[in-house]
């Protein structure tokens, strides 16, 4: 990982110093870095190459600015004035340096992609349409008659799954990984990703403080109903005090703390829960193709850690 921040490092370096100090912006600021760190785990599947093989470092780098570049758009898109604690980019600068910064992002992400090859080329196209699809279907919302929970998962597997779901094809392929194995892993990080974000989506509500790295309840403040409230609307009758709350954007702050609380006791909570938990089991039984031993402990970690997040 180590060497993966040095070469992100390297990789927005732009000729114009603005764009640089932009493009570092939000790398700066921290995150996760789950991508770049599943490629590398998967990696480890390989035959020999491992995860310090140059073209493992470089799909981690791939996956990684591609996330970021995401994130740049996504500010936009939610006229969002915070990311990972500091001020976003389109809040410190303006929207069209930020949706500027993003499509450099993605074109440096390209630029790497390409020196994967050609079959590296297709699934990065493949991933990023994915990409524009869930954030499409996201800002349309569900049609006439749709399920709207239905909808919310078809959003997350695309916005979040997709990307999570190729960094692990990504560290599988480029250690020399057998097929079989690709596959699976491919499917494991899909499931990995949905629930890391449907982990969010409880914390938001779950967490009693911002020790969780965000503010209780911002999903709500925004008007973006997520699992848990998806799952309790499915059951709360049309004039209910809650379904009447998270109609909308909440700018009450004593009605976005009525709502937290009616949403912590519903029964909606655990059933949230449970089903993240289901996800990282299907995910953690997808890895029986590998065999035992640190590599697949490590992958099994990594599925419990991302689900322990929303209990």
């Amino acid at each position: 990982m180590g060497e993966v921040e040095e070469a992100l490092a390297g990789h927005v370096q732009s000729e114009a110093g603005f764009v640089t100090a932009a493009a570092q912006h939000l790398m700066r600021a921290g995150g996760k870095r789950i991508r770049p760190l599943l490629v590398l785990l998967a990696a480890e599947t390989g035959s020999g190459m491992g995860s310090g093989d140059d073209d493992v470092l470089t799909a981690a780098c791939v996956v990684e600015l591609t996330h970021l570049a995401s994130l740049y758009h996504d500010d936009v898109m939610d006229e969002a004035q915070l990311r990972r604690g500091a001020a976003s980019a389109n809040a410190r600068w303006d929207n069209h340096v930020a949706i500027l910064t993003g499509d450099f992002l993605f074109s440096k992400s390209s630029e790497l992609t390409a020196e994967l090859g050609a079959d590296a080329v297709r699934i990065q196209a493949q991933t990023f349409t994915r990409l524009v699809e869930g954030q499409i279907l996201e800002t349309l919302g569900p049609v006439d008659g749709a399920d709207p929970l239905e909808h919310y998962l078809r959003v997350v597997a695309g916005k979040t799954g997709s990307l999570i779901a190729t960094s692990a094809l990504y560290g599988a392929r480029f250690s020399g990984a057998p097929l079989e194995i690709e596959e699976a892993l491919r499917d494991y990080g899909e499931k990995v990703g949905v629930a890391f974000q449907l982990a969010d989506d409880i914390l938001d509500i779950a967490s009693e403080s911002a020790d969780s790295g965000k503010t209780p309840g911002t999903d709500l403040r925004e008007g973006v109903a997520t699992l848990p409230v998806l799952i309790a609307l499915r059951d709360e009758p049309a004039e209910s005090r809650l379904r009447a709350l998270v109609s909308g954007p909440i700018t009450d702050e004593a009605e976005a703390q009525e709502a937290l609380g009616l949403l912590r006791a519903h029964p909606a909570m655990t059933e949230a829960r449970a089903y993240v938990q289901n996800l990282a089991a299907e995910a953690k039984a997808l890895l029986k193709v590998l065999p035992e031993g640190p590599v697949r402990q490590a992958l099994d970690t990594f599925a419990d850690l991302i689900s322990d997040r929303s209990t």
